[in-house]
C-alpha cells in the first residue's frame, strides 16, 4: 500500500514539473505576438529595399530564434502539434488577408495597419494567455 501511495506522489510531482516546464510555449507565442509589431508595419507601410532587408533580417532572426528555442525544450504536452497548428494557420490566414488587403484596397494606410497589426498578433496573444493558463 505504501508503494503504491509512493508511486501516486511520483507521478503527481512529474506531472506538476511537466506542467510547469511545460510554460516555455507561452514565451514563445508572447514573443511571436510583439514580433507582429515590427513585421505587420514594416510590410504594409514599408517601400523599396531597405524596408524588404529589414523585413527579411526580422522575419529571419524571429523564426531562426523561436525554431531554436522550441527545438531546445524537452518538454511538450499532449496535443502540442494540433494547438501550434490551430494558432500559427490562424496567425497564417490573418496575415495573408491583411497584406492582400493592405497592398491593395488599403495601400499606405495608418489606420489599417493598426487594425492589421493587431489581428495578427491576436490569435498568439490569446494562444500565449491560454498556454500560460494551462501551464500553471
Amino acid at each position: 500500500m505504501a508503494d503504491a501511495v509512493d508511486a501516486l506522489g511520483r507521478a503527481a510531482a512529474a506531472e506538476k514539473a511537466a506542467r510547469l516546464r511545460s510554460g516555455w510555449y507561452a514565451r514563445y507565442l508572447w514573443v511571436y505576438a510583439a514580433g507582429q509589431l515590427v513585421l505587420v508595419p514594416t510590410a504594409l507601410l514599408g517601400h523599396g529595399p531597405l524596408a524588404a532587408l529589414l523585413f527579411t533580417l526580422v522575419n529571419a532572426g524571429l523564426v531562426t530564434g523561436l525554431s531554436v528555442y522550441a527545438a531546445r525544450q524537452r518538454i511538450v504536452r499532449r496535443g502540442f502539434g494540433v494547438r501550434h497548428g490551430v494558432l500559427i494557420g490562424s496567425w497564417g490566414v490573418l496575415y495573408t488577408a491583411a497584406v492582400l488587403l493592405g497592398q491593395t484596397a488599403f495601400v499606405d494606410s495608418r489606420v489599417f495597419t493598426a487594425v492589421a497589426t493587431a489581428a495578427c498578433a491576436l490569435p498568439l496573444a490569446v494562444g500565449a494567455w491560454l498556454e500560460t493558463r494551462r501551464s500553471s
